[in-house]
């Protein structure tokens, strides 16, 4: 699909000049305009654009804010006050800047559920897919990096106890640990630090984006269906099909953004927060942004040692564990049906593994006692379940249903309204990478 001979036409002559010399308005027409993409796309594609723009967001009001900041243990809680009240329309960018955060990690959890449902990480998507986990790995780190900052209560415990896990990994883990914090304690240095790294991971964020996007290219959007793109008939131009359809969706999705800058700009942030950090006040209850959560709670329901394996370090195995799932789902799975639509079984696994992680985000907001800790160990089994013993079994041992034989087919009969697909529609798994 993003193959064949450019059609961007130079209509004047500083176009044809330029166009000469480095061909950049070509590269935008053909990826943006005339970029062919499936017919067949819903709005749950559209969340790939929204997180490019709350990515522009984050950078544009995280540079601004970083020239009112200071980095420094007796002066960061102060600064980020004197920017909510002294700094021309401070207070709106700081709340951009912290809602964005969490309407990032909104939009790329979508973006991760939709990619596992259709199945968009199967050949020869695995590139692709490998890229957004690592784009999602340096948000995580960014994200934790910039709680930090504000040096409140939940910002230095949150970094205490987090950066205290790495002291169980064998050998190294101390090492790690006084390499985070430039010390042996959360204090000027660890502020430090996290405050150079917050700044410039959002730059390396958008260099895997460029790539991001550029494997995209490469090898085509994938579509609900699974079906690959076979006829110029099942494609429509970019532009204004999709442009059209993901600037509605944008708009919906910057309205309800707004709604919490404006009207509940303080709703995902922690009470504590808001009272500066105090090394000898330890809040009853710790924990880290809402985004962390379900591996916050995969964190501490590994309460037992597991033979030479100590609690501590289970714990820390099993959240990084988690998040390697990721990037070995394109290998875990072995259905040769892309697309849940036609996968029954999966489907229900796939719906049951999104309560779980629901379930887990709202466990890990939860004290470490008494029901709560067996919930959390038994959503966390089911985590692993899911990736290592559904993925490959289901693809197995399911029966999909059949596959329509184009894009255009699926299309006419959902317009049709028809429960069946035609008797010419191949009964046969789509096995075309």
């Amino acid at each position: 699909m993003s193959e064949g001979h450019s059609t961007y036409t130079p209509k004047t002559g500083i176009e044809r000049w330029f166009d000469a010399r480095m061909p950049l308005p070509r590269m935008v027409y053909d990826s943006f305009i005339a970029y062919p993409v499936p017919r067949n796309l819903n709005y749950a594609w559209t969340f790939g654009g929204i997180l490019a723009i709350m990515l522009v967001s984050q950078i544009l009001t995280g540079i601004v804010l970083a020239m009112h900041y200071t980095a420094d243990t007796t002066l960061a809680f102060d600064s980020v006050e004197k920017i909510m009240r002294d700094v021309n329309s401070g207070w709106l960018l700081r709340y951009l800047h912290s809602n964005g955060a969490s309407f990032f990690f909104v939009a790329v959890y979508i973006h991760i559920f939709r990619g596992l449902y259709y199945g968009s990480y199967k050949a020869p998507r695995e590139l692709l897919w490998i890229l957004g986990c690592i784009i999602y790995l340096l948000m995580m780190a960014t994200g934790f990096m910039g709680y930090v900052l504000p040096w409140g209560q939940m910002s230095f415990w949150g970094a205490t106890v987090i950066t205290g896990f790495f002291s169980a990994i064998p050998l190294v883990g101390n090492w790690i640990q006084e390499l985070l914090l430039g010390g042996f304690a959360v204090d000027n240095p660890t502020l430090n630090r996290f405050f150079a790294l917050h700044y410039l991971l959002p730059f390396m964020i958008a260099g895997v984006v460029v790539l991001h996007v550029w494997a995209l290219h490469v090898v085509g959007q994938s579509n609900p269906t699974g079906i690959e793109v076979k006829s110029k008939t099942d494609t429509v131009a970019f532009t204004p099909y999709a442009t059209i359809k993901d600037a509605f969706g944008m708009i919906v999705f910057l309205f309800v953004f707004a709604y919490f800058v404006f009207y509940l700009p303080n709703y995902l942030g922690h009470p504590d927060n808001y009272t500066i950090a105090d090394p000898l006040k330890t809040p009853a209850h710790i924990v880290p942004e809402w985004y962390f959560l379900p591996f916050y709670a995969i964190l501490r329901a590994i309460t037992f040692n597991i033979g030479p394996i100590n609690s501590k370090l289970g714990g820390v195995l099993c959240m990084f564990g988690a998040i390697v799932m990721l990037f070995l789902v394109p290998w875990l799975d072995t259905s040769k049906v892309r697309s849940a639509v036609y996968r029954p079984w999966y489907k229900l696994f796939f719906w049951l593994f999104v309560a779980d992680a629901v379930l887990l985000g709202w466990l890990g907001s939860q004290p470490a006692e008494g029901s709560y800790v067996f919930m959390a160990q038994m959503a966390t089994l089911f985590y692993f379940v899911f990736f290592l013993v559904a993925l490959p079994v289901l693809g197995l041992i399911e029966t999909p249903r059949r596959l329509p034989n184009s894009i255009t087919e699926a299309v006419l009969e959902k317009n049709k309204g028809g429960g069946h697909h035609p008797a010419g529609a191949t009964a046969a798994p789509e096995t075309k990478g």
